[in-house]
C-alpha cells in the first residue's frame, strides 16, 4: 500500500482498559505524536476485563461499519508480557493489530486475509516497552507508523494465518426442533442482556418465547413500547441476537442473570391471520 493510500488515515481502538485511568489517553498521544493526521475512533474501552470472547464478539458485529483502509487496534490481552505474539493482519479492507489470543477470530474467519505478520521490528515500537502495556508501547506506535506510510511487510516476520489462535464457534443446542438453548453473552450499559441466540433463528411464521431462570415464556416483541413501563421483554437486538430488557429499566438488575446464564428460545404455535367474514 502506497503512502497516498493513507490520506485521511483512521485508527479504531477497542480495549478492556476503561476510561478511569490514563491508558487510553496515552495510547492516543502516541498515535498522534507519530501521525498527527490520524483520526482516532473509540469503538469501545468497556470490554469486560480479560474477556477475549466478548471483545471478539464486539469486533465481529462492528466490522461491517469500519471504513476502508482503517487500522484497527484491539487490545484485550491477559497474556501481555508472555510469549504470545503481537500480530498484524491485513485484509482486503482493513488492517488489524492485536495479541494472538483469539481476539481476531472473526477477522480470520470472515475476511480475506492477504498478509499476516508477527510485530517485532524495533523501528515501530517505543524505545522502552513495559511488560504490561503493549497497547501503548507496541500496538499504538505500529498503527501510527502504518498510517504515516510505513510498509506493512517491515513490521516483522511473516506468519501463517492458519497458525493464529482462534476461539471455538458459539453453538446453540437444538432440541426437538422447537427449543434452542443458548446463553447470556454480556450485559450492556442499559442492563439489557445480550444472548448468543441469533435473530435469524426466529422466523415470522411462528410465535417465539424466551425462557431462563426466573423467566418463563417471555414473548419476543418488536420494540420497547410493545410492553408496559417496567415490564420485561425480549426482542431482536442491534447485534442481530435476541436480547432481554426491561422497558426503561435494567433486565440484569431485575432478573439477576449474569454472563453465561442459560437461556432458551422456544417455538410456539404458528402465527395465524384471521380471515375477514
Amino acid at each position: 500500500m502506497s503512502a497516498s493510500d493513507w490520506r485521511n488515515p483512521v485508527v479504531i481502538l477497542m480495549t478492556d482498559f476503561g476510561l478511569r485511568d490514563t491508558y487510553i489517553g496515552q495510547m492516543k498521544c502516541v498515535i498522534t505524536s507519530i501521525c498527527p493526521d490520524a483520526s482516532v475512533i473509540d469503538l469501545t474501552h468497556a470490554v469486560d476485563p480479560q474477556n477475549i470472547a466478548q471483545g471478539a464478539f464486539f469486533l465481529d458485529r462492528s466490522m461491517p461499519f469500519f471504513p476502508d483502509r482503517a487500522v484497527v487496534v484491539c487490545v484485550v490481552d491477559p497474556g501481555v508480557g508472555t510469549s504470545r505474539k503481537p500480530i498484524a493482519v491485513k485484509t482486503a479492507r482493513q488492517t488489524f493489530l492485536a495479541p494472538d489470543n483469539g481476539l481476531l477470530t472473526p477477522v480470520l474467519g470472515s475476511q480475506t486475509v492477504t498478509h499476516c505478520i508477527s510485530i517485532s521490528s524495533p523501528e515501530i515500537m517505543l524505545p522502552a516497552q513495559s511488560a504490561t502495556f503493549h497497547g501503548r508501547d507496541i500496538f499504538s506506535p505500529a498503527a501510527a507508523h502504518l498510517c504515516a506510510g510505513f510498509p506493512f511487510d517491515r513490521l516483522g516476520d511473516p506468519v501463517d494465518p492458519a497458525s493464529c489462535i482462534t476461539l471455538p464457534a458459539e453453538t446453540n443446542g437444538i432440541e426437538n426442533g422447537n427449543s434452542i438453548a443458548g446463553r447470556v453473552l454480556f450485559c450492556d450499559h442499559f442492563g439489557n442482556l445480550v444472548t448468543s441466540l441469533e435473530s435469524s433463528l426466529v422466523d415470522t411464521a411462528h410465535r417465539w418465547e424466551i425462557s431462563a431462570e426466573g423467566i418463563d415464556g417471555l414473548p419476543i416483541v418488536k420494540t420497547y413500547e410493545d410492553v408496559d413501563e417496567g415490564k420485561l421483554l425480549a426482542y431482536r437486538g442491534s447485534f442481530d441476537t435476541i436480547e432481554i430488557a426491561v422497558r426503561n429499566g435494567s433486565a440484569a438488575g431485575r432478573t439477576g442473570l449474569k454472563d453465561g446464564a442459560a437461556v432458551r428460545l422456544v417455538r410456539k404455535e404458528p402465527v395465524t391471520t384471521a380471515i375477514p367474514s
